[in-house]
């Protein structure tokens, strides 16, 4: 009896011992790795569309109409970079830890971070009002942001998913400010004050996206199947639509953009209220 307990210890110090080396040996891989080595086609990708984030912040900064909206073109060609990228990892056999937390911390910054600022930027009344529009935009961009960190630790290797990924979510918004804007460009110009509806539903807008992207309430099938066709066909409308509108559209032109936006909008927005019909099943995140 004691002979077998004491090779019960004995095993359980070996594979303590074992794992110990594991972690030490995984360690000094990272610790010795230079960053080009880690990198990747996938990763390359990946970086584009954060380059395109870092863009959308600066014009965030500049503030002027006609940069925000260039602000959310750059973020809107972030969402074909999000797509790629994680088709040629899968492509290549590449996927990897590296990928997976470079990735996360991109679309932080370009479904979370950016389109937050752009928001308030774009939205923003120069009243007390702004308050409540703060908050939302930080409410928008912590929930992307939780989103993607429940995802890096979620390690269930089954189909679908729980919850709003962070790119249907930077697509709302994106289809949101694309009608206000050629609404607002077809009656008086790029300079032309948004509807006054708008500046008081959009920080309410963000919280509930916010909620949306965190929620276990929401539920869809496998990734790669409804959600990229949904991106696939309403994400190349934000950059074909943007270059029209520095061509100067008249208001016939204005407003049935500004109406397409709209619909689009809407449309996404009953995909994702659809998922709250869904049967429960155990799921993995996307981000």
């Amino acid at each position: 009896m004691k002979k077998d307990i004491f090779n019960l210890f004995e095993n359980v110090i070996i594979e303590k011992k074992l794992n110990l080396i594991n972690r030490l040996n995984q360690y000094f891989k990272y610790k010795m790795t230079s960053i080009p080595k880690f990198l990747k086609l996938k990763d390359y990708i990946t970086l584009s569309g954060t380059t395109m984030g870092l863009l959308a912040l600066i014009c965030a900064v500049i503030g002027t109409r006609y940069f925000i909206s260039l602000g959310f073109f750059f973020v809107a060609i972030s969402l074909g970079t999000d797509l790629l990228d994680g088709y040629v990892a899968r492509k290549t056999g590449t996927v990897n830890k590296f990928g997976i937390e470079l990735d996360s911390l991109s679309d932080s910054l370009t479904f979370g971070i950016a389109p937050s600022v752009l928001a308030f930027q774009a939205f923003k009344t120069g009243g007390p009002f702004d308050i409540i529009l703060i908050i939302g935009c930080v409410c928008f961009a912590l929930g992307a942001i939780l989103r993607l960190a429940r995802f890096n630790i979620t390690t269930e290797d089954t189909p679908g998913y729980v919850g709003v990924p962070t790119p249907l979510s930077a697509l709302l918004l994106i289809g949101f400010y694309g009608a206000n804007y050629f609404y607002a460009f077809g009656l008086g110009g790029i300079d032309y004050p948004f509807p006054e509806v708008s500046l008081y539903v959009i920080p309410f807008l963000l919280i509930l996206i916010g909620w949306f992207n965190i929620t276990t309430h929401i539920r869809f099938g496998e990734k790669g199947k409804k959600v990229y066709i949904i991106v696939l066909i309403i994400a190349p409308l934000g950059p074909i639509f943007a270059i029209i509108g520095v061509m100067n559209p008249d208001f016939t032109v204005s407003m049935t953009i500004s109406i397409i936006f709209l619909g689009g909008f809407f449309l996404l927005l009953i995909f994702i209220i659809s998922g709250f019909f869904n049967k429960p099943k155990q799921v993995k995140n996307s981000n």
